[in-house]
């Protein structure tokens, strides 16, 4: 008895250890320490709930493991300017600790597997192909004249979009400038943005933007 058990928590050290040093390589938040002691914890969970009542419902425990590892995954997930961060992660931590729960139950094949799985899956979506990209998008603060209204549209269609996500405009002397800002999936660098100011005579500015204001 204590041999298998030993031998159960030895490989959800080992698998734990495994996905975190896989997170720890991509320089995640969550690395080595937290997927082992996650993952460990779990199988102990799983270990006391099987052998250490009698008679008792192994199921709930098993429940309770799922919900209470929801709590330190949504500690990691954070919303930062409009793009939500540590999803990726979070969803980590709770596979790791039904891995941990498969090992404590002595599914040692199915927690095995299922780490190959997730390990395999990281490895394979961060390959550089542009399926497996996530969109990035780039807010561009733009002012510009537009007497005859075709200025706009030539913008719109510069950047690829179908319209400003904002726009305002003021009155300067005798001209009317508009102040924009383009949400665009595009490449925009230093090198854009001054081939937009000097082959573009009615734009007066165009700065990549930190924040929502212009």
């Amino acid at each position: 008895m204590i041999l298998e058990i030993t031998l159960r928590m030895l490989l959800a050290l080992g698998l734990g250890f495994a996905i975190g040093f896989e997170r720890k390589m991509r320089f995640k938040e969550a690395g080595i320490r937290t997927h082992t002691i996650v993952c460990v914890g779990a199988c102990l969970y799983m270990i006391i709930s099987k052998y250490g009542f009698d008679g008792a419902d192994t199921a709930r425990v098993a429940a309770q493991i799922v919900s209470g590892i929801g709590f330190i995954g949504a500690g990691m997930i954070f919303y930062h300017k409009e793009v939500v961060h540590g999803l990726t992660t979070a969803a980590g931590i709770w596979a790791t600790a039904a891995i941990g729960m498969a090992a404590g139950a002595g599914m040692y094949w199915v927690s095995a597997i299922a780490s190959a799985l997730i390990i395999l899956i990281q490895c394979i979506m961060h390959l550089k192909f542009r399926l497996f990209r996530s969109r990035r998008v780039v807010k561009v603060n733009i002012s510009f004249k537009d007497p005859t209204g075709d200025n706009a549209a030539e913008i719109k269609e510069l950047f690829g979009v179908e319209r400003f996500s904002k726009i305002s405009g003021r009155k300067e002397g005798e001209d009317v400038v508009y102040s924009g800002v383009i949400n665009t999936d595009r490449l925009i660098g230093i090198r854009e943005i001054h081939e937009l100011l000097t082959q573009k005579p009615f734009v007066l500015s165009a700065s990549l933007a930190d924040d929502d204001s212009f």
